[in-house]
């Protein structure tokens, strides 16, 4: 990714002094940084509390009460893992960061679950039905509340950065359903197979 953005530069340099417009190429550099600054900082506000919520949750033990509550709701999807295993609380709280649009969050607890579930893996080689349903679930990314792109829109200086709360809710309800729906396909079909 990185030679494609300097790809990206050296062009927009060479084509500024062919045109003469070097000057601009400069001025909206600055700009563009300025811009990135003033959006990562919004960010850090909105990424800080819904992160104090979950770690909150974490630490007052309604995240384990919550995993408790959807364990049947789960225990479907996820055959092989036990009512105790610390990887349904991991799970709970990677769709819950996912939730409310914390995907950098998700990402390192969604390790933390993979870890988890290679540890309980009999066949060290092969991805089990749990992992394949969680990849499945965890790239979808349900969101309820997409905090990351409302606050980027919100650095931006949108009118009303909160107008992409439904459609956000609808497709990614859409592709969650269908992350479930085709793992399940897939794993009685390569069963089937087998």
């Amino acid at each position: 990714m990185n030679y494609v953005f300097f790809i990206l530069i050296a062009i927009s340099i060479i084509f500024g002094f062919m045109f003469g417009k070097i000057d601009a190429v400069v001025n909206s550099m600055f700009q563009s940084c300025e811009l990135a600054v003033k959006i990562a900082l919004s960010l850090i506000g909105i990424m800080a509390f819904w992160l104090g919520i979950m770690r909150i949750a974490e630490k007052s033990g309604l995240i384990q009460f919550v995993s408790k509550l959807i364990y049947p709701l789960l225990k479907p999807l996820f055959k092989d893992i036990k009512k105790d295993s610390p990887a349904l609380g991991d799970i709970t709280m990677s769709l819950s960061a996912n939730a409310l649009g914390l995907t950098n969050a998700a990402t390192p607890i969604g390790l933390k679950v993979m870890k988890e579930l290679q540890e309980d893996n009999t066949d060290k080689d092969k991805a089990t039905d749990s992992m394949c349903m969680f990849l499945g679930m965890n790239t979808a990314g349900f969101q309820i509340i997409p905090a990351t792109v409302i606050a980027i829109l919100a650095g931006l200086g949108a009118k009303n950065p909160t107008i992409i709360v439904l459609p956000t809710l609808i497709v990614t309800t859409l592709a969650f359903i269908s992350a479930i729906i085709v793992t399940l396909i897939l794993r009685k079909l390569w069963r089937d197979k087998c």
